[in-house]
């Protein structure tokens, strides 16, 4: 009987030992996984500011981009303003906020500022959305004699991006090549 509790004692023993070494095995496997883990964490931090860093670049990419396109918008402004204003139509003021133009001037009838936000709405690729903010009719003089009675006009009209023109030019020539 002795003989058997000492026989199960010694295989009590050895379960348990062979139990010890399995949980110690297993805790240099957590500790080394934890290791692994804290150097992707730091891999992935890594990659996150790389990416933050690629975003910020690809974005001064855009702006530079986008500066670059612009700095011909105000000879294309003025070119289109020549070509769309009809006669008996005069600017006085002429004010760029941001992509926002507000015009000011006189016309010989209201007709001709009709004639011109029509073409200011269709007639270009560079001008979107014209509105009309106020027509007030007035007097001009021309001599001390000479007064003509004309309509002074307050308009405003947004200029578009090169990009955006580029769109609605080819936007435009699509439908005329497939005829």
């Amino acid at each position: 009987m002795f003989a058997s509790f000492l026989g199960g004692l010694l295989i009590a023993g050895a379960i348990y030992w062979w139990f010890q070494m399995m949980i110690a095995d297993q805790q240099q496997r957590n500790a080394f996984l934890q290791q692994e883990i804290k150097v992707l964490e730091g891999q992935i931090k890594e990659i996150a500011s790389i990416e933050d860093e690629i975003a910020a670049l690809k974005a001064r990419q855009k702006a530079v981009e986008d500066l670059q396109a612009d700095r011909n918008l105000p000879v294309h402004l003025l070119n289109e303003l020549v070509q769309n204003l009809p006669d008996g139509v005069y600017i006085t003021s002429l004010r760029q906020t941001g992509q926002s133009i507000s015009m000011q001037g006189m016309a010989q009838s209201n007709e001709r500022i009709s004639e011109m936000l029509r073409n200011l709405s269709s007639g270009s690729p560079w001008f979107s959305k014209p509105e009309l903010v106020e027509i007030v009719a007035n007097n001009v003089a021309l001599s001390q004699r000479d007064q003509r009675r004309v309509a002074a006009f307050n308009l405003r009209f947004q200029l578009l991006r090169s990009s955006e023109a580029q769109k609605a030019l080819d936007a435009a020539s699509a439908p005329a090549s497939g005829r």
